[in-house]
């Protein structure tokens, strides 16, 4: 018999499921692989007050029921501490802080993460998290996110009972800095940014499929973001950024920043640490500590991996997967 591999079924703390009629897809996929999935909010127009975010839960939950979908909204400094009020009230539990111009929707966003400062004690009083795209708009994209730390670090110091999520962290400077920062403060790591470099987008043929916001790096921050995934430290945990585009959007003169993971999130992280010989670590990253953190109770729920070759197929609903066409050790049984 093939060997098995029992897992606490998986939350994934960062995922794109887009609107209209793209949103049943992708919504349905997730349905299909996590528990619980925390929705970012940059849609068009993005979804910022607590009407929005009511009306984009109805539509996630019409599209996927077995779906438990965990809603923020754009969180920007022309808000108001009733306005957080009324966002807490309709069960958002974050507030996603875009730097202007770095990623996908992202215009209107912060030129500096200071300009939120006067709605924390708000985020802290209704127990919502602070989730940063943590990029410096005008920066050299390569030191984006170095140059996002410093202000990241005086904020959420000046704030220590409010909860700060530095998102898809991608280099060594970002996972160093996380470790050093109290225990309100955490980080999302990806499958993408754990297995890819920057050569693999652009170092032989360019490959947009794999071009992303925050850009992979090099192979030593890619090192820096597999050791704290392995680590055990409750600081950093699963959050896929899975960001679908359809291939007229990727494949083109001005392609768009995303990679797709959702349809091979776990089995592919499955392979990761099984690799590293920390099997033992998987279940807290992607069903542990990220619940923690959020205050959430830990999933009773569980998924059976088994060890049986398959291959990852070209396109899945319009979209160019991760790892499309390569072959996985893991699938999910059943």
């Amino acid at each position: 018999m093939n060997e098995t591999w029992t897992l606490p079924r998986a939350d994934d703390f960062h995922v794109h499921l887009r609107q209209d009629e793209d949103l049943p897809l992708y919504a349905r996929e997730a349905a299909r692989h996590f528990a619980r999935v925390l929705v970012m909010p940059n849609l068009v127009p993005p979804v910022r007050t607590s009407q929005e975010v009511s009306a984009y839960l109805e539509a996630i939950l019409c599209a996927a029921p077995d779906l438990h979908p965990l809603m923020a909204f754009k969180l920007s400094p022309d808000l108001t501490d009733s306005n957080i009020h009324e966002l807490a009230k309709v069960g958002a539990v974050a507030g996603k802080v875009y730097p202007e111009g770095v990623t996908t929707h992202s215009e209107n966003g912060v030129q500096d993460l200071r300009q939120i400062g006067h709605l924390l004690p708000a985020m802290e009083n209704h127990a919502l998290v602070v989730c940063c795209h943590g990029e410096k708009p005008g920066i050299f994209c390569l030191d984006r996110e170095e140059a996002f730390l410093e202000e990241f670090s005086e904020v959420a110091a000046a704030h220590p009972q409010t909860r700060f999520v530095l998102e898809h962290v991608s280099t060594a400077a970002a996972v160093r800095r996380v470790a050093e920062l109290g225990p309100n403060v955490a980080a999302t790591i990806t499958l993408h940014h754990l297995e890819i470099t920057l050569d693999d987008v652009i170092g032989g043929n360019l490959r947009p499929h794999l071009f992303c916001k925050p850009v992979a790096k090099r192979a030593s921050d890619r090192q820096a973001l597999r050791k704290a995934a392995f680590s055990g430290n409750p600081k950093f945990f699963f959050g896929s950024d899975s960001a679908p585009h359809r291939m007229d959007r990727k494949e083109c003169a001005s392609g768009c920043a995303g990679v797709y993971s959702m349809p091979v999130a776990l089995e592919g992280l499955a392979e990761v640490f099984d690799a590293a010989n920390a099997r033992e670590r998987l279940g807290h990253f992607v069903a542990g500590f990220g619940a923690d953190f959020y205050g959430l109770p830990r999933t009773t729920q569980t998924v059976t991996l088994i060890r049986d070759p398959w291959t990852v197929p070209a396109v899945v609903d319009g979209v160019v997967p991760y790892r499309a066409g390569e072959t996985l050790a893991w699938r999910i049984q059943g």
